[in-house]
């Protein structure tokens, strides 16, 4: 493993504004990381990532597994070189894919999957996920571990926090590329003791990081809460610590608040492909006849392309049409929305003003009430909550 200096530089309560140091470049926290699934960020081409403003991306070792296949990345010169991206790269071990595919089988050993695609059979143990993600050659690898689905008993979560744990310590033996880090993954469901208990396993392995797994799984935002409280003090302050799958303006602030400093989510890209805007005054979807006429741009107060060269009347007729490029101005401006929108929660975690800036996250973006959100004025719209993990 390669070590992974993170400095932590001002606090608010357990909020944490700190930074990575990374061989291309330092990566400043609390940080949303966009997910390129597949080796690529739906609808935006890589040389306009940069004007995006976001630091780190992540792609995912069991889909590149099977197409196009670790050995071809690898021949291309890793992931940075075939994605053309200069940004420092994450990717998840599949341990997702135990949870959200369809399994033949889970053992001792590893899963066996039925590729969605064509149905063919494919294993994976934290020695595969191992080899995968060393060919692929992300800055940070993630540990291979079972992430349990919202309702498993604790029974079967017992088993899983101590077949994780051994799955982490194998990921640890098989990992020997020298040049690349490792991050634990703590498992455990809803229930507090099995949080301990997992936190403790796997900090007593040794990563450079440490991720906080299972969750987004369907159980609700207070639910998540609620867990975060008693796990993130078990994890190593002097670590970087990732909330894996979030993404909600509203749950990477109450993430922050209780000392997360790293997420990555779909849902921003996803959203950006059905004409979603994220706004300082709330949500928009730029579809809505409403905006047929608009002479605005979707966010008044913001300065990237899509805001400073196009209106909302034009943006809503590449939409209509069915033209690509109404998503990629789309997606430009989300990400570039979230990455200031997490610099801004930075600034005042260092200035001493976090407290208001949260009260306003609650504001803007309320919790879901019965599947609706509370009104806060015509700019906000109904969207269902979707993530990777």
């Amino acid at each position: 493993m390669k070590s992974l200096p993170f400095d932590i530089e001002a606090t608010s309560g357990a909020a944490r504004a700190g930074t990575l140091h990374t061989a291309r470049g330092s990566v400043t926290t609390p940080v949303y990381m966009p997910v390129g699934t597949q080796g690529a960020i739906r609808a935006l081409p890589p040389a306009l990532l940069p004007q995006t403003g976001s630091q780190i991306i992540l792609a995912n070792t069991y889909h590149l597994s099977q197409r196009p296949g670790e050995k071809l990345v690898a021949r291309h010169g890793g992931l940075h070189k075939m994605m053309s991206v200069d940004n420092p790269i994450l990717t998840d071990s599949g341990g997702f894919q135990v949870f959200s595919l369809k399994k033949s089988g889970i053992t001792e050993e590893g899963v066996t999957f039925a590729y969605e695609v064509d149905g063919q059979k494919t294993f994976l143990s934290p020695e595969r996920s191992m080899e995968i993600q060393q060919q692929l050659g992300a800055d940070i690898a993630m540990v291979f571990d079972e992430c349990l689905p919202f309702g498993a008993d604790k029974e079967r979560a017992i088993a899983s926090v101590d077949r994780t744990a051994r799955w982490e310590a194998r990921s640890k033996a098989a990992h020997t590329r020298e040049d690349q880090s490792l991050f634990g993954i703590v498992q455990g469901g809803f229930w507090s003791d099995l949080r301990k208990r997992s936190a403790r396993q796997i900090t007593d392995i040794g990563f450079d990081g440490y991720a906080i797994g299972g969750l987004s799984v369907g159980e609700g935002h207070e639910r998540m809460c609620d867990v975060l409280d008693f796990t993130t003090p078990e994890m190593p302050k002097e670590s970087p610590r990732y909330l894996m799958g979030v993404g909600r303006p509203l749950d990477l602030v109450e993430g922050v608040a209780r000392g997360i400093d790293m997420f990555d989510c779909v849902i921003q890209t996803r959203h950006s492909r059905s004409g979603m805007f994220y706004t300082t005054a709330g949500r928009i979807r730029i579809t809505d006849r409403r905006y047929r006429n608009d002479m605005y741009p979707p966010d008044t107060t913001c300065t990237c392309t899509t805001c400073t060269k196009f209106t909302r009347a034009y943006i809503h007729h590449l939409f209509r049409v069915g033209e690509i490029l109404g998503a990629t101005l789309a997606t430009i401006h989300n990400l570039t929305w979230f990455a200031n929108f997490m610099a801004k929660m930075r600034a005042s975690i260092v200035d001493g003003t976090f407290e208001d800036f949260r009260r306003q996250v609650h504001e803007t973006y309320p919790e879901k009430v019965e599947g609706k959100a509370q009104p806060k004025g015509r700019s906000q719209s109904r969207g269902k909550r979707k993530s990777r993990r």
